[in-house]
């Protein structure tokens, strides 16, 4: 049994909750602050924390269960789990299964609003993964589904919305997408071999990586933009200057025809940037 959970772990990429879960947490924060005044309390953040492990790890098995045909003909992701028999569909989906129940049960806990917004969240979760079969734009429907990590911690601490949760929902959005698109460059080839659409795979990689700049271009204002209508402070907005340079420094790393340093570039730049900006917000919020 710890054999297969720590496979189950390995297959959804358990680690990389790091690109999410500061931002649902500064989420929560941040809405708290505005709307309430105050932070979120010990129940709420047990039950978004959950919330956003089970709604990642759902999204994760179900991307690895309907790619499992195309990991297993692609060289470089052959390997895993699935493909690779480690694991059986029907331990996959009893995973998925589990993973969907502890998020709806987290939403309930929370308030009604996230409640009548779990349909929409459950959409996004499972449609991501069919769309690089039909449109180039998944690295956008990918941003959409990681940047209701923060609205849902923001909804999950207040019951409600406001233009500050929608800001950061979009600095979020475009940040992901930007990386997701870096991150493609490294199967380009493969997709436009075999159907599948990409950025990179459309239009080749040199103009992949530079429509990863502009979106994070378009991130980093977005983040700017909610400092602005929040009327926070110089420590938040050192926060977001130093995640501008990381994404700088992450795409001097890689090269149209260099991807060597791609895994530096996505894995680690991204999750530094997520803690950065986690760190440098809630630090001028509460001080």
């Amino acid at each position: 049994m710890w054999n297969k959970i720590k496979i189950i772990l390995e297959m959804i990429k358990f680690e990389h909750t790091i690109f999410a879960l500061p931002f649902a947490f500064l989420g929560a924060i941040m809405g708290n602050l505005v709307e309430e005044g105050t932070v979120p309390s010990l129940m709420e953040w047990i039950w978004i924390t959950l919330a956003m492990v089970g709604a990642r790890s759902s999204a994760m098995a179900l991307n690895r269960a309907i790619d499992s045909e195309i990991d297993g003909a692609n060289p470089r992701t052959k390997t895993r789990a699935i493909p690779a028999k480690l694991l059986k569909m029907g331990e996959v989906y009893l995973f998925i299964l589990v993973s969907l129940a502890l998020l709806f049960v987290s939403a309930y806990q929370l308030n009604a609003l996230s409640v009548k917004l779990l349909p929409l969240a459950v959409f996004f979760l499972v449609i991501y993964s069919y769309t690089k079969r039909f449109t180039y734009l998944c690295h956008i429907v990918l941003g959409v589904t990681i940047a209701l990590a923060p609205l849902g911690g923001w909804v999950g601490a207040t019951g409600t919305l406001s233009p500050e949760a929608f800001l950061l929902f979009i600095g979020v959005l475009f940040w992901t997408a930007g990386f997701d698109v870096i991150y493609a460059t490294q199967d380009a080839e493969y997709d436009k071999s075999h159907g599948l659409y990409s950025i990179p795979s459309s239009f080749g990689i040199a103009n992949g990586l530079m429509t990863a700049r502009w979106l994070h271009v378009a991130s980093f204002i977005a983040f700017v933009s909610l400092g602005v209508v929040s009327g926070m402070g110089w420590i938040y907005y050192l926060g977001v200057f130093i995640s501008g340079a990381i994404m700088v420094y992450e795409h001097s790393l890689v090269k149209p025809h260099d991807l060597s340093k791609l895994d530096v570039a996505f894995f680690t730049m991204n999750g530094v940037l997520s803690v950065v900006m986690f760190i440098f917000s809630v630090g001028d919020l509460l001080i």
